[in-house]
């Protein structure tokens, strides 16, 4: 009787620390995000302290905020943590988020050689493609419907063209993150938008230089959205949520403003109270 008893025990104890186990494998959320929080190093800081206090394990999934959105549409991300706001109070309206928090911001710099063959330099960015416009030289644009490249088009309409393809001759895609774009653009002495933090984070500069900065056009808000269970059931909401509360919350600002490189500080919180 006691040797069955024992048995018993011991099964039980088995199933429990397999449920155990299997719910803590269930503990993770996966995250689409832009290749700026990746490529910075933000997140390597960021999402560790996460951990820490929940328990919780986020999977990102680092691609330009036009394609993190639309992976929140067809429902494969818990949560978004984007930069185009236009474009992420569009995707709250349609009902694919539930809604849309402000988190952090750095800015935009137009990088380009140092010896600034077009002629650039300054505090205006309007000016800055107008005269890059008027000239021969390269142009990397990410052509990839990220956040930055939305902007990078904002700043060309602003500068009298709806579209530069094809309109301004060494005006390049590359269909690619933040950090190639920036190595092809340091390879061919190429000018290219960049977000500061990839910038400050960038190994592999070479020739290149902040030529542009300082606008107040060039403002970069990131803001986080939790996708709407509604339209996913299967989306871990409770989770996606405990994220996007403490990354707006004292302890997770504190932990993005932490975040420097050189002394630099690459992100600047401002979640809204």
């Amino acid at each position: 009787m006691a040797h069955q008893l024992t048995r018993r025990a011991l099964a039980a104890f088995g199933l429990a620390l397999a449920t155990l186990a299997a719910h803590a494998q269930d503990r993770f959320i996966v995250m689409s995000s832009t290749t700026s929080t990746e490529q910075s190093g933000l997140f390597a800081h960021l999402l560790p302290a996460f951990k820490a206090k929940t328990g919780i394990d986020i999977r990102v999934v680092a691609q330009g905020t036009g394609q993190a959105l639309d992976m929140g549409r067809r429902g494969d991300a818990d949560v978004l943590f984007v930069h185009d706001q236009v474009a992420e109070e569009k995707f709250v309206a349609e009902g694919f988020g539930l809604e849309r928090r402000a988190v952090m911001y750095n800015d935009f710099v137009l990088i380009g050689p140092k010896g600034d063959p077009a002629g650039t330099k300054g505090s205006d960015i309007v000016e800055a493609l107008k005269k890059l416009a008027a000239g021969e030289a390269e142009f990397v644009s990410r052509g990839d419907k990220s956040g930055t490249h939305a902007a990078e088009l904002r700043y060309w309409k602003a500068a009298g063209l709806d579209t530069p393809v094809g309109k301004v001759a060494g005006y390049k895609e590359c269909g690619c993150g933040m950090g190639p774009a920036l190595n092809i653009a340091s390879s061919t002495g190429a000018y290219v938008l960049a977000d500061r933090g990839t910038w400050l984070a960038f190994k592999n500069r070479g020739e290149l230089a902040i030529l542009v900065e300082g606008d107040r056009r060039l403002f970069n808000q990131y803001g986080v959205i939790v996708v709407n269970p509604a339209k996913h059931p299967h989306v871990k909401k409770d989770l996606a949520q405990s994220f996007a509360d403490w990354v707006v919350s004292p302890e997770g600002q504190a932990s993005i403003a932490s975040y420097k490189i050189g002394g630099e500080q690459l992100f600047f919180p401002n979640a809204d109270k």
